[in-house]
């Protein structure tokens, strides 16, 4: 079984919560488990947040949920001015920053987190997360 949603949402702060609800309630209703649920609408706020922090003010961007069995492949694409986010692979910020934390949360909450970023055309983040399932569940019982 295959699941393939995309969303094309407007850069505004409102939209956070629809990809947190829709993404929650979907894998839900699949019979993901309460924890890895929170997990990804954890890591799709975040990736979601850097978009609207960072792409530029006029542009749409596209969040993209595809479950492959077990498997939840996630992206985020903005149309942004890029970044350099083998920088952030090894970096935090100062302890007394507010920011900058984004990227380690996805990675702490994730199996898979890859960037893909070009000066001037945008940013796609590339999130991975291997489900886990309650027993019975949908989609427990169509794999």
């Amino acid at each position: 079984m295959e699941l393939d949603v995309a969303l094309r949402l407007p850069r505004d702060s409102e939209t956070v919560a629809v990809v947190r609800s829709f993404s929650a309630d979907g894998l839900r209703r699949l019979g993901v488990t309460d924890q890895c649920v929170d997990d990804i609408r954890l890591a799709l706020s975040e990736a979601v947040t850097n978009v609207l922090d960072h792409a530029t003010t006029d542009d749409d961007y596209e969040v993209r949920l595809v479950v492959r069995g077990r498997l939840c492949v996630m992206t985020v694409v903005d149309c942004g001015r890029g970044f350099d986010a083998d920088a952030l692979a090894s970096s935090m910020p100062d302890p007394s920053s507010a920011r900058g934390r984004g990227v380690a949360i996805m990675r702490a909450v994730l199996d898979g987190v890859r960037f893909e970023s070009h000066a001037e055309r945008g940013t796609i983040a590339h999130l991975t997360k291997h489900l886990e399932l309650v027993p019975g569940s949908p989609l427990d019982r169509l794999r």
